[in-house]
């Protein structure tokens, strides 16, 4: 945990006065959250907060940001069991600043709603009920028919910021997009970050605006049909700003281990409260911002060996938060444990879906033919990539080599929906040397057929910001940290990306841009021309999200009404079985132009009385491509190099007859 820093001021000796106590809290106190500063319908705001180490806490309240300030007093808690101290101060308002007060200094609310200073800062007293809402209509967001879209704020505009990026929601919109996965906005030290380092977990980080310019933005986005789901950090804290070990050194596991720091406490002595305050937080985003759901970020490194596992529990609150609108709950999961997507009544912890990474590495592999460090166990075939659409994750608990242990568990029974597929994602970009796109790093008509199976397959597509225009900025690793941190962080980004021999070359004479530049972050933002500049790629994905969307069989897939089969080395056909015979077929080509002629397959058998025509192929000159030829006679289809065609029945004009 990081100590108190230098400019947190010691007390004064007017600070040292004696604190007077605070009226007793009516009856009619109010929370809408077990801990924090909670504004009174009545008047005046209800503080609580969890300090069982502490013998007294009182709170430090001023009008000024600053402190110490001469407007600052100090009100004392009053002790209550478990270690919370609460208390009322009927003249206490939104817009004050407060910081609680402990035997060993003072220390901003850990579950604050606001943060002007940063997390070394004080508090600001928030009241989210004045925030006028114009969704009474939205009911939320369901699994079925969704196409993710995940952003990073400081990054997805020039401006980085909320108001900026609501101004773009139109066009996600019109794009095809359903729902925006924000990633981490809890506040955290700095000018810059992903986020995923966060320390005041209640507290959008003021760097992209106030809380209610994150209220605006969902807002303007249900106005939109937009559902936005929020990336939750719930396995650590970050290194810097963390000042819960003051409260209570409760909060850190003893039994367990995190991979970027100390393990939070579910499951020992003392995890009650601990407990309550990830699932408050939970409950929190969802009630208070009206948020459609949460990405529960690596969630391999949530450890609890309670009867009932915190992820259960998180599920439960944050559908209880809705109060009856839908909501979507996503998990990463490096494990693939299949049961975090299964209902409760089947023993499961009853989120909605996982991220798939086996969908990804399968087709970067075929994309770059790289199959290295984490990639090593996959080959990018046609048969993975066929198995990755059919069944969801590749590794369901056999060995997997890179590891040297089994990987994942079966899937058999989870929904095509509960499978979140994508060919770009923050982690998966940033982890090629430069951040490099796809369109920067393979061939675009690769590219192009893979994006068709992507978004035309039954799993829950993501697209990773700009990935629709073919961004051509990067998104690197950046983090503005200072003095040694910075310098480890930085070692150990570079350690990290050593394990890819293909880098090794690379290193000596182009070094990975330094985390904690600031060129580093604006390398990342994207530029909006490139919509027009790219419009070909545009154009691609906003036809496929069209098909997807309005297709009478793509739009209505269904579990068991999809087969494929290899073609040759680099090739393979999906068939979507539709209503009444109304079927598409979906062949993709990563090969060389290849003719299919005697096709002992009944995948490919045309509807009884039809024949095959073109619906839609990756090669028209719209996209970038050179045109496509047709297909030909029964006994001579020729099926072009790297593409992906669409095939859907049609009237029969002679005997096996093509368009």
């Amino acid at each position: 945990m990081t100590k108190l820093p230098p400019e947190v001021p010691v007390p004064t000796e007017s600070d040292r006065r004696p604190a007077s106590a605070p009226p007793r809290p009516p009856a009619s106190i109010q929370r809408r959250l077990p801990i924090g500063a909670d504004p009174q319908p009545q008047g005046g705001v209800h503080f609580r907060v969890w300090a069982p180490k502490c013998q007294t806490v009182s709170v430090q309240l001023s009008n000024e940001v600053s402190f110490p300030a001469p407007s600052l007093r100090e009100v004392a808690l009053e002790a209550e069991p478990d270690g919370y101290f609460s208390g009322l101060l009927p003249d206490a308002g939104a817009g004050m600043f407060y910081k609680f007060k402990l035997p060993t200094g003072s220390f901003p609310d850990p579950a604050s709603r606001f943060q002007p200073q940063g997390p070394h800062g004080a508090s600001e007293i928030v009241d989210a009920l004045h925030f006028p809402w114009t969704d009474g209509s939205w009911r939320g967001v369901r699994r079925q028919g969704q196409v993710v879209y995940e952003l990073h704020i400081g990054t997805f505009t020039a401006e980085g910021n909320w108001a900026a990026a609501r101004e773009q929601l139109p066009e996600l919109a019109r794009l095809g997009i359903t729902l925006i996965e924000v990633m981490p906005v809890a506040d955290f030290p700095g000018r810059f970050g992903w986020g995923y380092d966060g320390v005041n977990l209640f507290a959008p980080t003021r760097l992209y605006g106030r809380p209610d310019d994150f209220r605006a933005f969902v807002d303007r986005a249900h106005s939109l049909g937009l559902g936005v789901i929020l990336d939750v950090v719930y396995n650590h804290f970050g290194p810097d700003g963390n000042y819960l070990n003051q409260f209570s050194p409760s909060f850190a596991s003893q039994r367990h281990h995190s991979e970027w720091g100390e393990a939070i406490n579910f499951d020992s002595e003392h995890s009650g409260p601990v407990r309550e305050f990830f699932l408050a937080n939970a409950a929190y985003w969802i009630g208070e911002f009206h948020l459609d759901g949460l990405r529960l970020d690596a969630t391999q490194q949530i450890w609890d060996d309670s009867p009932q596992h915190i992820l259960a529990e998180i599920s439960r609150h944050a559908r209880a938060a809705a109060a009856g609108r839908d909501v979507f709950l996503v998990a990463e999961n490096e494990r693939q444990q299949a049961n975090l997507a299964r209902r409760f009544e089947s023993g499961g912890y009853g989120l909605g879906a996982i991220w798939n990474d086996d969908f990804h590495h399968s087709a970067l592999v075929a994309l770059t033919g790289h199959n290295e460090a984490y990639y090593s166990d996959y080959q990018g075939t046609p048969q993975e990539l066929i198995s990755a659409v059919k069944h969801g994750f590749l590794f369901q608990g056999q060995w997997f080599r890179w590891q040297k242990k089994c990987r994942g568990t079966p899937a058999w029974d989870l929904a095509p929906e509960q499978f979140v597929n994508f060919l770009e994602n923050h982690d998966q970009v940033s982890n090629s040397l430069h951040g490099r796109r796809l369109y920067q790093s393979a061939d675009p008509g690769q590219i192009r057929a893979l994006t068709a199976l992507l978004l035309l397959s039954p799993a829950t597509p993501m697209l990773f910001q700009g990935q629709e225009f073919g961004a051509t900025a990067p998104f690197l690793y950046f983090a503005d940290h200072e003095g040694k941190l910075a310098r480890d962080v930085a070692a150990g980004r570079n350690q990290f990306l050593r394990q890819f021999p293909s880098f090794a070359s690379l290193q000596s004479n182009e070094p990975p841009d330094p985390p904690d530049a600031v060129q580093t972050f604006h390398k990342c933002k994207l530029d909006f021309s490139e919509r027009q500049k790219h419009a070909p790629i545009f154009a691609l994905h906003q036809d496929l999200l069209r098909l997807r969307r309005e297709d009478p069989v793509f739009s209505r897939p269904q579990a068991g009404r999809l087969d494929g089969v290899v073609l040759g080395p680099a090739s393979w056909v999906l068939r979507f079985f539709g209503p009444e015979n109304d079927d598409r077929l979906l062949l993709v080509n990563l090969g060389v132009d290849q003719r299919l002629q005697s096709l002992a397959e009944p995948l490919v058998a045309p509807v009884e009385g039809h024949g095959w025509k073109i619906h839609w192929s990756s090669e028209d000159p719209r996209y970038g491509g050179s045109g496509t030829p047709p297909l030909g006679e029964w006994g001579n289809w020729l099926l072009p190099g790297h593409s992906a065609l669409v095939l859907a029945p049609a009237a029969e004009e002679g005997r096996g007859a093509l368009q």
